[in-house]
């Protein structure tokens, strides 16, 4: 997987299209967690999002990647936009709408949770990115991956002991912040 990445990186178009089929399956897990977390009768299947990112990854320049837990890293950071592009228009045809906030402690079980407000977990990671852009990342990496604390930590360059310190301070700021915060209505 390394040489395809660093082949499509190099410009091997085809080398993108031999990549894809090898992490399809784990592409399409990731998208059914993302969705998992969606209200019910979200109409946005896996498949679709998952077709929906490689049309991203297809149709720009290659990032960086270096390795197999950094190209997860950026599919997910591709399908958590396309997951709030899609809230946002979602939210724009219903005009409001308001999703119960989300419990920043129970970050831990997000699969279970079918409540979460992505428009308010965005605009507080965007916030907190301008603050701390590492520790935007680790949320981003762990909530919206499911990655680990080790995975996070090689995707990053850092040691998990770091991960783990960020992350605890990340839940706590993003706690304090979407309480305070009124409901995202669009």
């Amino acid at each position: 997987m390394t040489d395809l990445l660093a082949r499509w990186r190099a410009g091997d178009e085809r080398a993108l299209e031999t990549l894809v089929p090898i992490v399809y399956t784990e592409l399409r897990s990731l998208a059914h967690h993302y969705l998992r977390q969606e209200q019910p009768g979200h109409t946005l299947q896996s498949t679709a999002l998952v077709h929906e990112a490689y049309v991203r990854l297809a149709g720009h320049e290659p990032p960086d990647l270096h390795s197999r837990s950094h190209f997860f890293g950026v599919a997910a950071r591709l399908m958590r936009e396309i997951l709030v592009d899609y809230a946002r228009g979602q939210r724009a045809a219903k005009r409001g709408g308001g999703t119960p906030p989300i419990a920043i402690e129970e970050l831990e079980n997000v699969a279970q949770r079918q409540d979460v407000d992505l428009l308010r977990l965005d605009e507080a990671l965007r916030e907190l990115a301008g603050i701390d852009a590492r520790q935007s990342r680790i949320v981003e990496l762990r909530f919206f991956t499911g990655l680990s604390i080790d995975e996070t930590s090689d995707v990053l360059g850092i040691s998990a002991a770091t991960v783990s310190r960020d992350w605890t301070m990340a839940r706590a700021w993003l706690h304090r912040q979407l309480q305070d915060a009124p409901p995202n209505r669009g």
